[in-house]
């Protein structure tokens, strides 16, 4: 196998293969990444079992052929070099490769290429197409907000739901729930399953092509993947009943506030200095008409304090909340402006864009003194 190719777009496809490495693979072959020639295109694999993904790019094929190298060191290597152009070269019947840029030379021991377990597109009864940008938006709207926590399952990925032209995509930890609903032009029949957070996350990264591009999803009864032009993924499904949330979502509100979301971001990440060092990184907000104050404090090492102006209607409110679930919903939102619904001290706040409902985050307060 001989062949020439981008180091960039090699460099790229490498970067979202390797992330089906596992820290701990299986077998030592799964700690490796496949590659294979194609008719003028480069083919790289890599799967745990859990994720699978390949990669294509273009390439220049002298010789046909097959080999797989250790995922981590041919990244390292590749990152590393210094043309713009990269060769790899591995001999019939030899086990060492040799990759070549500008004047830089580095061989490296290959694995057995025959133990790869070469990944399949996966064959279900369910296909539909998502626009890059719509997939992309759903995703950065809602995945921040799954559960880390291996013990609750279905927490740990995103409800997709599909009912002709509406899709809605919807996560949460129980603290916090996180909704993005919008309507499709065609449509894609009715779908409810859940998607695992890390193949949602890793998506989104290759979802950035300049072009629009429809993404075809095809789902079996455990299995997701997801194809675009030069990258295929693969996942299971989480199994497990979403539970349903429109009972928590309040109708109505006795507090509105508008604030514009750049303030009230750059004054949570200045008092977060002060709280995340307390066991539940607290922030205290005290709403008054025309001014927000925020406030932070730890016995061990000292008090933070802060003031935003913002527009309130409704009675003032005092209310605490883990400062990252506010900043995590921050950096997704898009509008200048925010709204946030209030009732009590106590209960969840509802936080909103500004001239759209299509997304809805609801937080739940912490209970503390004041």
């Amino acid at each position: 196998m001989k062949i020439t190719c981008s180091k960039t777009e090699l460099c790229n496809a490498l970067r979202i293969v390797s992330k089906a490495i596992a820290s701990k693979p299986q077998s030592p072959i799964l700690s490796g990444i496949f590659m294979k020639t194609t008719e003028n295109q480069l083919e790289l694999q890599a799967t745990n079992y859990e994720l699978s993904f390949i990669s294509r790019l273009p390439a220049t094929i002298e010789e046909p052929g097959q080999m797989t190298l250790a995922g981590h060191y041919i990244l390292e290597v590749i990152s590393k070099m210094p043309g713009e152009q990269v060769s790899l070269s591995l001999p019939v019947g030899e086990k060492m490769v040799t990759i070549q840029s500008d004047k830089a030379t580095f061989k490296l021991l290959s694995m057995e290429a025959a133990e790869f377990p070469q990944i399949q597109p996966i064959s279900g009864n369910i296909h539909f197409q998502l626009k890059d940008a719509l997939l992309r938006k759903l995703i950065q709207k809602t995945v921040f907000a799954c559960s880390n926590e291996d013990s609750r399952p279905v927490f740990t990925g995103c409800s997709l739901s599909i009912k002709e032209h509406q899709v809605m995509m919807v996560a949460t930890n129980t603290h916090r729930l996180s909704v993005m609903q919008t309507q499709i032009d065609e449509s894609q029949g009715n779908i409810n399953i859940i998607i695992p957070a890390k193949i949602l996350s890793e998506l989104a990264h290759t979802l950035n092509s300049d072009v629009p591009q429809p993404i075809t999803v095809t789902c079996s009864p455990n299995q997701i993947s997801f194809q675009t032009p030069d990258t295929y993924m693969s996942s299971r499904l989480i199994e497990g009943q979403f539970p349903s949330f429109d009972n928590i979502i309040p109708a109505s509100f006795a507090t509105h506030v508008k604030v514009k979301r750049e303030l009230l971001a750059q004054s949570l990440e200045r008092v977060s200095l002060i709280s995340r060092v307390s066991n539940y990184n607290v922030v205290k907000l005290y709403f008054t008409d025309g001014n927000i104050h925020l406030s932070a404090h730890d016995p061990e090492v000292g008090n933070a304090d802060d003031d935003i102006p913002a527009e309130l209607n409704g009675p003032d409110l005092h209310i605490a909340f883990n400062v990252d679930y506010l900043k995590d919903v921050l950096r997704s939102m898009d509008s200048e402006v925010i709204r946030i619904g209030f009732n009590r001290e106590i209960s969840p706040a509802v936080l909103q864009e500004e001239d759209t409902d299509e997304f809805l985050y609801i937080v739940t307060p912490v209970r503390t003194t004041f």
